[in-house]
């Protein structure tokens, strides 16, 4: 699938993602809106060909025309942080099992 991506950063960084982990802006992460929580995917960044392999652990992006919400890291290593979006090819590495992962207090 192909369209645009953008990236989240400070403001969820330490709040929980849609998966129970703790959001890591500097990891190497993403939000889909269908894909099973905890899918492996290979991001390509069209602009510039850099590719990456990510795990999705949220849910996202709620702008509408996005397809894809990088972790701030993902999208310094896709090269597209001084753009905000980009457009992006996702391949489905291998399906996640769409399980929460539960905290011990």
């Amino acid at each position: 699938m192909t369209g645009i991506s953008s990236y989240y950063a400070e403001d969820f960084h330490g709040k929980l993602t849609a998966n129970g982990e703790i959001y890591d802006m500097y990891g190497l992460t993403a939000a889909h809106k269908t894909l099973p929580l905890n899918t492996i995917v290979r991001v390509t960044n069209l602009d510039n060909n850099k590719s990456l392999i990510l795990r999705i652990n949220d849910r996202g992006p709620y702008v509408k025309g996005r397809i894809l919400d990088c972790s701030y890291g993902a999208a310094l290593k896709l090269g597209f942080i001084a753009k905000g979006t980009t457009k992006v090819k996702i391949e489905v590495i291998e399906f996640g099992d769409n399980k929460y992962m539960k905290h011990k207090s």
